[in-house]
């Protein structure tokens, strides 16, 4: 079983910097809009970037599997936050937007690829967000 690490501490206000197991490291806040500081790495983004991100590792995944020549692809993610009235929120949906180019195969064989990707993404599988796909496909 794997375990990853993460590292956070707190700098003031709402400011903190945060250590990842990879090295990766970095200052982050809130957002501006809940009193935090522009231009740096929110909890918000890093949820957005962490779905978006695995799932895109997962679509690399599943092309090459299925052997599908790639011409472009991106992916763009969108997450929709629900406030209730007890102030408490959460992400409602995450939509993942992928745009992929491809050559020589059928644009159902694609989507199959897409699938498998959405179902091996860990992280998209551990959300309790609903998790939508919306891709756009072109077949050269």
């Amino acid at each position: 079983m794997a375990i990853y690490r993460n590292r956070v501490e707190w700098r003031g206000e709402h400011r903190g910097y945060t250590w990842c197991q990879n090295g990766t490291e970095m200052e982050f806040s809130a957002p501006p809009d809940l009193f935090g500081l522009p231009d740096v790495l929110t909890p918000e983004d890093a949820f957005m970037a962490a779905a978006n991100t695995c799932y895109h590792m997962m679509v690399i995944w599943a092309m090459e599997r299925f052997k599908i020549d790639v011409v472009s692809f991106d992916c763009e993610a969108q997450g929709e936050i629900e406030e209730h009235i007890d102030r408490t929120s959460w992400f409602k949906t995450v939509t993942l937007h992928p745009r992929l180019v491809v050559r020589g195969k059928a644009h159902e064989i694609v989507q199959r690829a897409l699938d498998l990707a959405l179902k091996y993404s860990t992280i998209c599988q551990s959300l309790k967000s609903e998790v939508i796909i919306k891709p756009s496909i072109t077949v050269q």
